[in-house]
Parts: structure tokens; C-alpha cells; sequence
């Protein structure tokens, strides 16, 4: 198989996860990042730019001492597949609600000092952008058509709802990390695959009712 016939196939295998599909509003933030809208007003991303993105995150990580990379998200959609990611790239993992003082409180028992912070969605993830801002640690972010990207070095252009789509993005992060290391190889098909970090669908079902049952009190 010619290299760009992988490209292809990488492509196809990538589409089919919904990682480019976004949804019906857009913020001038995101405006470089999507291509059209579909007929139901769904803005779509333009997977070239996220497939950069990814590339470019990957070469930024790999500066950093891993256990010094935190890989956070409030939401559980999220945890199977930053908690995949950290195995294989030997990062940090939070999950949960992101308590204050983190990255500020240096007399809090919880504290800490990453060199770099990854979120998942801007909008959930927002004290840990907070934090890191005012604490001089960069943010790379996965985010979506209207997230609100201002405080965010480093987008990642993606469908960060669904969760396939997001686990997509971590399984495409975590096998280009381990390209620039050189421990597999660009064309070499990775033992693990995206369904591997894909939450269950028991699981989300869980997140939901515990999101209904607070909504209630």
C-alpha cells in the first residue's frame, strides 16, 4: 500500500468517528477552523487543520517530562480516553471536577506544578484554564465550533461531544506522540486501537443520570 493510500484509508477510518462534526453555532474563535455547514446547520471542521493541530501538539508534548503534562477533563464522556492516553504517554490524568487552587494554592495538599495542561473542552474545563493562565502554564485544548478559545495556546479543532470522536482525538495524539519518539513507526498500525479509548456506553448513560439527579437539587 502507497503512503498516500494509508493517508486515505487513515482519513476514512477518522470521518466515520464524527470527528469533524461540530455543532450549529460558531464563535469567531473557531471561524478559521470550520470549512461549511451542513443542510441542518451543523458547522463542520476542516480535519486537515485538526490532523496539523494534532501533529503540532504532539512535537509541543514531547518538550516536556511527561509525568509533568496534565491531561484533564470534567467530563466522564472523556475519562476511558485520557486514561488510555496516559498509559501510553506516561502523562498526568485528572478527572473530575478540577479544584480550585490546583495551580495556585501552593498551601492546599492538592497542589501542583505542571508544565503543561490539556483540557478537553474549554467550557467544562474552565478553572483549569483559569488556573493555568494566571499560573504562566500553557493550555493545549480540544475544542469545539462554540467553545470560546482566548485563553487556549494550542487549538485542537474537534468534535469534543461524542465519544467516539473524542476518543479519535486522543488515539490520534497519543500514536503521534509515540511517532516523534520514534517508538512506532509512521506507517507501523498501533496495537491499540480508538476503541480502546472509547467510554462505554453504560458509562455515559451514568454521567447522564448523575447530571439529572443534581439538576434536581
Amino acid at each position: 500500500m502507497s503512503e498516500q493510500e494509508e493517508i486515505s484509508d487513515m482519513k476514512k477510518k477518522v470521518l466515520a468517528t464524527g470527528l469533524r462534526v461540530g455543532t450549529n453555532v460558531k464563535t469567531k474563535f473557531m471561524k478559521p477552523f470550520i470549512t461549511d455547514a451542513s443542510p441542518e446547520g451543523i458547522y463542520m471542521i476542516n480535519l486537515d487543520i485538526t490532523v496539523d493541530r494534532i501533529q503540532t501538539a504532539a512535537k509541543f508534548i514531547n518538550q516536556f517530562e511527561p509525568k509533568k503534562v496534565i491531561v484533564c477533563s470534567g467530563r466522564k464522556i472523556v475519562t476511558r480516553a485520557i486514561e488510555k492516553f496516559s498509559e501510553l504517554t506516561n502523562t498526568t490524568i485528572m478527572v473530575g471536577r478540577f479544584m480550585p487552587g490546583t495551580l495556585t494554592n501552593p498551601s492546599l495538599s492538592y497542589y501542583t506544578e505542571p508544565s503543561l495542561i490539556v483540557i478537553s473542552d474549554p467550557q467544562v474545563d474552565q478553572q483549569a484554564i483559569i488556573e493555568a493562565t494566571n499560573a504562566g502554564i500553557p493550555v493545549i485544548g480540544v475544542s469545539n465550533t462554540d467553545n470560546i478559545t482566548s485563553e487556549i495556546d494550542l487549538v485542537i479543532p474537534a468534535n469534543n461531544r461524542g465519544r467516539k470522536a473524542i476518543a479519535t482525538v486522543y488515539w490520534l495524539l497519543a500514536r503521534q506522540i509515540l511517532v516523534e519518539k520514534g517508538e512506532l513507526k509512521e506507517n507501523e498500525e498501533p496495537k491499540f486501537q480508538i476503541e480502546d479509548f472509547e467510554t462505554k456506553i453504560v458509562e455515559v448513560e451514568e454521567e447522564i443520570k448523575d447530571q439529572n439527579y443534581k439538576s434536581n437539587y
